[in-house]
């Protein structure tokens, strides 16, 4: 027996030794010029194949090197956002990698060339490298670092350096060379090294790394370190000229961080850190690595979103449990990045499951009764809003619902580069920690921890995928659970259950429970008594739907999901009074401005608003709506406002049925009916009512910015008119109807804006057809084109020569759709006159006889010269019927300050002349401006969705 032992010992060293030597080996020696901002490496790099195959290259990782120009993936990726910081750089601002040589260990010279994103470096062997060999390879190159203002990597204006992902490392092979480039995801997916630094730096800079340091020297002028990585990715180092980082020997863990709160104490931050430390170890197990390295930068790279990031003066939390959260997610981060290698771009929603699970968990655990408004949800005029009811832990549906409502949520096998912003950093990964929250209420809490904590300890320091955590949760549950890997991740099908009717008996309940989306997952019921849960059961393979009878205990309300932990899409119909019809009607309850939706009560919410033209005057009104945090199907709008200057009411109303149809394609119908009514001169009133439908389509990549739309409704038009106007000759009759079809194409991008229209409208006076395109190019000189070209024509006219109200317009069209807001609608001069809003002609400058009731045909050009200050040029043909057809032109300085948004434009030289050199000159000058909270909050939200 003891041979036997020592036998089965010795195999296990052996298996140990081949293991642990089975890695590559990286060892740099790297100097950092503190005055170029640029750091000289010299890298050793033995490669080990550890697959099957006979490989005649290699590639490595060089994200420093997706900083060198606008046509890296990371350049376009930040395109996609709306973001141009990288695209505008100058040259000495953009970070780059120069290689000086690239050799074997027979000093023999690779060819080695950049693949297409610019950030991976594919070098040919010399010979071709079998299967569980190695090649020895040096690298000489010089990292120049960007400034941190693109991202948080590269150095910042106070002698400070975050080094990530700054030197190269192997890509992964798996059959397949896995080659993701920087996208600014935070998904670098390398293999795991035995990684040596010795690096060179200014004497007076501390540094703190997630490698331990093993040795360090100070001389006259440089301090030379030494950081080791066993079996780690790569090494991250935040430099500094103060020393920031404190290190916590908790009983689990070694901490090196430099995370704080400002007003809590240090005693009672290593208290908290100590208790985040414990629940990490018991809930996952060792760490095992020298120490887990928590950083500020890596916190700000993925904060606690949410009321989280309120400024500090207004945190609604206690300091003990922000500081807490904060330091539990940035910490399990740091964990599960150092110690679990899966795919980062492809499976990533793995480790979101069980970070935000983890998350969840410690909440319940130390937090039960924190609110997600914390002491906000005390004050007066706050804590009767739902909002202020709701759990801390309930942010997590709520987040994920405000994408899953607007039709924009993604499955989360999903890469994480075809992910939207919003699904990348917020929705996607509260889905994954609330779809295992969802699986512990339905199997069992016990299980899903043990499942988690089996699949850290099976896997950690070991390359692993999805399929390897499926396969130990469906084995630690005594329920079939596939629907929660087949519906709940790999798919966006929704989950809406409803309780379509109850019958009772003396002693039983008959009830059907509908699935309105057919997706096969289990649903909980709960039985209710004064707010009390007296019953509790779940059901599953309900399909459609099914007839199910359970015991009477004396309920008074039946409620599918009371707890909600299932992230349902819509719980309004949740639940059923079992005391009678009159009191199974949902009570009104009116509230100030917005809320979350309360599934108990209709909501009418009531805001004040106020208007202005010039005609009405500043016109108050409260504006009801039934809008919640969520978007829903059917929304009312009523905005009855008072118009001083009138003494009358004016206002709008607006009822809106949203349908959703899938995820491209034909995804979305909209009917609506408007109506409106307000003044366009004195003591003359306008009022609209149009009907309409509108079909949306868009491609399966919502990265893509493309959306069409066909928008078909009906414009009619009544009209009050002063006496006094219609002396002096309204030339139209007051009351008109205009059917009206436009089908737009946009591409929405901050390099290569596209968007074209055509627009069909028929009348018992006219029958007119009009087409727009609109292109906007930022080239690589940072020069930016805008091109617009507009043309109209008149199929039938019979009010051409009677009146131009239904003309086409070269500078401000007569908006007889009331589509615009002008301020003054009917106005002729003054600055109200001076008010453009780029339609039909486009012109900026007044022209005499500007309008066309047969045809016209423009095109609108500006080009910058320096920031935000360009020239422009409008050229086109004006024709009316019985005349020749007529050449307009002008031409100025339009100061682009906020493109569609605020705009001057200052006339030079047009029809009229050198316009600059007459009188009134500032009476020529035009503007745009919005004032529309909708169209201003698009500006913002935009990035994100």
């Amino acid at each position: 027996m003891a041979y036997i032992f020592r036998s089965v010992i010795l195999l296990v060293v052996l298996f140990i030794t081949c293991i642990s030597s089975a890695q590559h080996d990286n060892k740099l020696t790297a100097t950092l010029n503190a005055k170029s901002k640029e750091i000289a490496i010299k890298q050793e790099f033995q490669y080990w194949n550890s697959s099957k195959d006979t490989l005649r290259a290699i590639f490595f990782n060089d994200w420093a090197n997706a900083y060198a120009d606008k046509n890296t993936a990371l350049a376009k990726r930040f395109a996609e956002e709306f973001k141009k910081g990288l695209h505008l750089a100058k040259d000495h601002e953009r970070g780059y990698t120069k290689m000086v040589s690239v050799v074997d260990d027979n000093y023999q010279g690779l060819t080695w060339e950049y693949t297409s994103g610019r950030d991976i470096v594919k070098i040919e062997l010399n010979q071709p490298l079998a299967p569980q060999t190695t090649v020895k390879i040096f690298l000489t190159y010089k990292v120049k670092l960007p400034p941190n203002k693109f991202t948080s990597f590269g150095y910042d204006n106070f002698d400070g350096y975050f080094l990530k992902d700054w030197y190269l490392t192997p890509a992964v092979y798996d059959g397949d060379w896995l080659l993701y480039s920087n996208k600014n995801l935070e998904d670098l997916y390398t293999d795991i090294t035995n990684t040596d630094i010795d690096i060179v730096l200014p004497r007076n800079l501390y540094v703190a790394s997630n490698f331990y340091e093993s040795n360090s020297f100070i001389s006259d002028t440089v301090q030379h370190l030494t950081l080791k990585g066993r079996q780690q990715k790569s090494g991250e180092l935040i430099i500094g000229p103060s020393k920031r980082f404190t290190k916590h020997i908790t009983p689990h863990l070694t901490i090196l961080s430099d995370l704080e709160s400002p007003r809590y104490d240090e005693v009672s931050t290593g208290v908290s850190i100590i208790k985040v430390a414990n629940f990490i170890y018991e809930n996952l197990g060792d760490f095992p690595h020298k120490q887990l390295f928590v950083s500020e930068l890596d916190y700000n790279k993925d904060p606690l979103y949410g009321i989280n990031q309120l400024p500090s003066f207004v945190r609604p939390y206690e300091e003990q449990f922000q500081f807490e959260m904060k330091f539990l997610k940035t910490a399990l981060n740091s964990f599960l990045k150092e110690t679990m290698f899966l795919d980062p771009r492809n499976e990533k929603w793995v480790t979101d499951a069980i970070l935000n699970y983890l998350m969840i968990k410690f909440v319940e655990d130390y937090y039960p009764d924190q609110k997600l408004l914390g002491k906000l949800s005390n004050l007066w005029g706050v804590r009767n809003f739902h909002l202020a009811k709701m759990d801390f832990n309930e942010q997590y549906p709520l987040l994920h619902m405000l994408s899953a409502r607007r039709n924009v949520d993604q499955s989360l096998t999903t890469p994480n580069d075809s992910l939207i912003k919003f699904n990348q950093k917020i929705a996607n990964r509260y889905k994954a920690g609330l779809g295992l929250a969802y699986l512990a209420d339905y199997t069992g809490k016990a299980q899903v921890d043990k499942s988690v904590k089996d699949y850290y300890i099976n896997y950690r320091l070991k390359p692993s995928t999805a399929a390897d955590f499926k396969f130990i949760v469906v084995e630690n549950s005594d329920k079939d659970i596939n629907w929660f890997f087949d519906e709940y991740v790999s798919t966006t099908r929704k989950i809406d259950f409803k309780i379509k009717k109850v019958q009772k008996t003396p002693d039983s309940l008959r009830l059907t429970l509908k699935n309105k989306q057919g997706t096969n997952v289990p649903i909980s019921l709960f039985g209710i008594k004064n707010d009390t849960v007296v019953s509790e059961y779940w059901f599953n393979d309900i399909v459609d739907q099914e007839v199910i009878t359970i015991p009477r205990n004396d309920e008074d309300r039946l409620v599918l999901n009371y707890d909600q932990t299932i992230p349902e899409f819509n719980q309004r119909d949740n639940w059923k009074s079992l005391n009678g019809f009159f009191s199974s009607n949902k009570k009104l309850k009116f509230q100030f401005f917005k809320d979350a939706e309360d599934p108990y009560y209709n909501q009418v919410f009531y805001v004040p608003v106020l208007g202005f033209n010039k005609y009405d005057g500043l016109s108050p009104g409260m504006r009801l709506h039934n809008k919640t945090l969520l978007e829903r199907p059917f929304v009312f709008d009523l905005a009855p406002s008072y118009a001083p200057n009138e003494k009358t009411f004016v206002g709008y109303g607006k009822f809106n049925f949203r349908k959703y149809h899938g995820r491209s394609g034909h995804y979305v119908t909209n009917y609506s009916l408007r109506g409106s009514t307000s003044h366009f001169q004195k003591n003359s009133r306008y009022s609209t009512i149009s009907p309409s439908v509108g079909f949306g389509w868009r491609p399966s990549n919502l990265l893509l910015n493309k959306r069409e739309a066909l928008i078909l409704r009906s414009v009619n038009v009544f009209r009050d008119v002063d006496p006094t106007l219609v002396t002096e000759g309204l030339e139209t009759d007051p009351d008109y109807n205009v059917l009206n079809a436009k089908y737009y194409n946009t591409t929405n991008n901050i390099l290569n804006y596209l968007s074209w229209s055509i627009d069909a409208q028929y009348s018992n006076k006219f029958t007119k057809l009009a087409y727009e395109l609109e292109y906007r190019k930022l080239f690589e000189s940072n020069r930016q084109f805008n091109f617009r070209f507009f043309a109209g024509k008149f199929i039938r006219n019979e009010t051409a020569g009677v009146t131009d109200f239904f003309s086409f317009a070269l500078d401000r069209p007569t908006d007889y759709l009331f589509d615009y807001d002008y301020l003054g609608r009917s106005e002729g001069s003054g600055i109200y006159s001076q008010q453009i809003i780029v339609a039909e002609g486009g012109f900026k400058s007044k022209l005499k006889y500007p309008f066309a009731n047969d045809w016209m045909a423009t095109v609108n050009t500006s080009v910058n010269i320096w920031r935000w200050i360009e020239i422009y040029g409008d050229i086109g043909f004006v024709k009316n019927k019985g005349t020749k057809e007529r050449l307009v032109y002008d031409s100025g300085v339009r100061l682009n300050l906020l493109t569609d948004y605020f705009e001057l434009y200052f006339p030079l030289y047009s029809n009229n002349g050198w316009e600059i050199a007459q009188p009134q000159y500032d009476e020529r000058i035009r503007f745009v401006i919005t004032f529309s909270p909708r169209t201003l909050t698009g500006l913002f939200t935009r990035k994100w969705f």
